[in-house]
């Protein structure tokens, strides 16, 4: 008995989705919900577990192909253990021949064995042998080698690092690319004074120098969308300096009760997005969207916020922000984070965002232009938190200089709809609510 595994529905707008990667080849056992094959959307990278237990007998979209929703990707034996020995081995080679070439997926890159259906099985044999024999139904595809993604294995290869050797940290024990980097640090029990650390390290050539390979579905999406907002809209930067030293010795002073009540750090992030969705309330122009001739003012704030992975740049949106602590924020923003990374997003929550948030300091720049990405009409970038002398003054008016950590915050936004001086209202506010550092009644803990 054979089942058809099929795209499921990835979303509300969601019609279709590209095949990036098979996680099983023909004639493996596939338990129910175990992951079978990976499908990007132009709104979200997942995997699709397999509905049915039993043995892959066919893939009928190919890696880089396209199926609408409802499409059949495969057919599962269901009943193989058990099937008559004359039909249970050469079926799979008769039917799929005409359909799609039965190959293993090209992403494979572990010595594989020949599939066991290559040849016909002894007379004497049991039918069932060959299939049992070849798939380890026991191993966890997440443990599998080949599970590792390209980008990783080069950078493992380029610092002489044995993968069969690294703990991987991911969903399933997947390795990732800080696993890698773990394995290239020193360890050290003597932190180096400045005087005496070790020159830095030249940058290492990348294996993809000198390459070419096609555009990944979520790349076309990117440069799909941000040259369309571009052309669409009329867009500048605006940028203000924010003084928060106040929120930096905040951190400092509740961090341990922080990590304790919620399990994660305190960062600056939580701070930027509360102050951010607070001064939405009172600049709707800013959490709008312009639909032909109307201008659409958002009754709640829902901040999208920009996830650096290794297939590209995906924002998650974290909802009613203005009515969160700050750590459910931080807590949002972790979940959706690592969720992002590791594919384990729901579609859904990649849309309905109303104003984008994007760190990013997180890779040390001081700050950058954003590209407002439609439908909204706003994105704020926060630079690098850093200490450097400014002036101070004092109540009584004197002038000093003093150690401050400072922050740049820049704001892009659609000048069809917000003027230079609706995006500096706003930024002040952000940037009072900011230096305030009054949260100790929204932390939360």
């Amino acid at each position: 008995m054979s089942e058809n595994v099929t795209l499921p529905a990835l979303g509300e707008s969601v019609t279709e989705g590209t095949v990036t990667r098979w996680l099983k080849k023909i004639g493996d056992t596939v338990a129910v919900d175990e992951p079978l094959v990976e499908v990007s959307t132009d709104k979200v990278d997942t995997e699709i577990p397999s509905p049915f237990a039993g043995v892959l007998e066919q893939i009928l979209v190919q890696e880089d192909d396209t199926v609408p929703v409802g499409g059949v990707l495969a057919v599962i034996g269901t009943g193989a253990a058990s099937a008559p020995a004359p039909t249970a081995a050469p079926e799979p080679v008769v039917e799929v021949a005409p359909a799609a070439p039965v190959v293993a997926p090209p992403v494979v890159e572990a010595p594989v064995a020949a599939p066991v259906y290559s040849a016909p099985p002894v007379a004497a044999a049991p039918a069932v042998a060959a299939p049992v024999a070849a798939a380890p139904a026991a191993t966890p595809t997440t443990t599998d080698p080949t599970y590792v993604t390209p980008l990783v294995r080069k950078f493992a290869a380029e610092h002489g690092i044995d993968l069969s050797a690294v703990a991987g940290t991911g969903v399933g024990g997947r390795i990732r690319k800080e696993d890698v980097v773990a394995e290239t640090q020193p360890v050290t029990n003597v932190a180096p004074s400045p005087a005496a650390a070790a020159p830095v390290a030249p940058i290492a050539a990348s294996a993809q120098r000198g390459t070419t390979e096609p555009m990944s579905r979520l790349r076309k999406v990117l440069a799909e969308r941000a040259v369309a907002s571009m052309q669409q809209t009329a867009q500048l930067t605006t940028v203000v300096e924010v003084d928060v030293t106040g929120i930096a010795a905040m951190r400092q002073r509740v961090q341990a009760q922080f990590v304790a009540a919620t399990g994660g750090k305190l960062n600056f992030m939580p701070f930027f997005a509360l102050a951010a969705a607070e001064a939405l309330k009172a600049h709707p122009k800013l959490n709008a969207s312009i639909e032909g001739e109307n201008i659409v003012f958002h009754p709640t704030e829902n901040i999208t916020f920009a996830v650096d992975t290794e297939r590209g740049l995906l924002t998650p949106v974290i909802r009613d922000v203005s009515t969160l602590t700050i750590a459910q924020i931080a807590q949002q923003i972790a979940d959706l984070a690592a969720r992002t990374r590791e594919n384990k997003l729901k579609p859904d929550e990649l849309g309905g965002g109303t104003f984008t948030l994007t760190n990013t300091g997180s890779r040390g720049a001081l700050f950058d232009t954003p590209v407002v990405f439609l439908p909204q009409v706003a994105i704020l970038g926060t630079g690098i938190v850093t200490k450097r002398p400014v002036v101070v003054t004092d109540a009584a008016g004197n002038d000093s200089i003093a150690i401050r950590s400072m922050v740049y915050l820049a704001l892009s936004y659609d000048h069809r709809l917000v003027d230079g001086a609706d995006a500096s209202r706003f930024l002040v506010d952000v940037k009072n609510r900011l230096e305030s550092a009054a949260f100790d009644a929204n932390l939360g803990i």
